[in-house]
């Protein structure tokens, strides 16, 4: 197959792969099931906790933070989504990421908002995010799967899911202590 082959059928199989979730989101995860209602409610809820929350002194950190854990979490949901290892079932609109509401709301405010306790409280924010952690991959998304929200597959678990919540709020954390320290270099000089 040539080149232009390949993308004539990378092109028609989107095409047809799109017309199949927009139509199995219309029957099973539009404004009508109360999935959908759920999902909204775990994008919505989270981004007014943090509007309420946010320490407002050091929103910029707090929010780089949240956003490297959103950006993290995106890409390994894409992953895990593109290979059908951790499929979300449910989804706002077909068009968007289907685990828009955990990588964008939940996940990263629920970090978010631990890596802000910890840093204006001394604890330690390495060790709250393994518990945050255990309770997002084993409480959670085992809910959520009991629900039939999310499908393991192809050897994926919950143990999984908290080992790459562990990874990732840990990057967004040193990355973010990096970032500052930097910042704070810079103004002393």
């Amino acid at each position: 197959m040539s080149y232009s082959e390949y993308w004539d059928q990378i092109y028609l199989q989107s095409e047809k792969m799109n017309s199949l979730i927009t139509t199995y989101w219309r029957e099973f995860s539009g404004l009508s099931t109360w999935q959908f209602w759920v999902v909204l409610a775990l994008m919505i809820l989270p981004l007014v906790l943090v509007y309420l929350a946010v320490d407002r002194s050091r929103i910029f950190e707090i929010f780089f933070f949240g956003y490297t854990v959103h950006i993290l979490w995106t890409y390994a949901d894409s992953f895990l989504e593109r290979y059908s290892y951790f499929v979300h079932t449910h989804f706002l609109f077909p068009m968007f990421p289907y685990a828009l509401n955990m990588t964008a709301s939940a996940l990263p405010v629920g970090f978010l908002l631990i890596y802000q306790y910890c840093t204006n409280h001394r604890k330690s924010f390495l060790l709250y995010t393994i518990l945050a952690s255990a309770v997002f991959a084993f409480g959670f998304a085992t809910l959520e799967e009991w629900a039939g929200m999310v499908h393991f597959n192809k050897g994926m678990n919950q143990l999984n899911i908290f080992l790459v919540d562990v990874v990732i709020a840990y990057a967004a954390y040193f990355l973010t202590m990096f970032v500052k320290r930097m910042s704070e270099n810079m103004q002393g000089e």
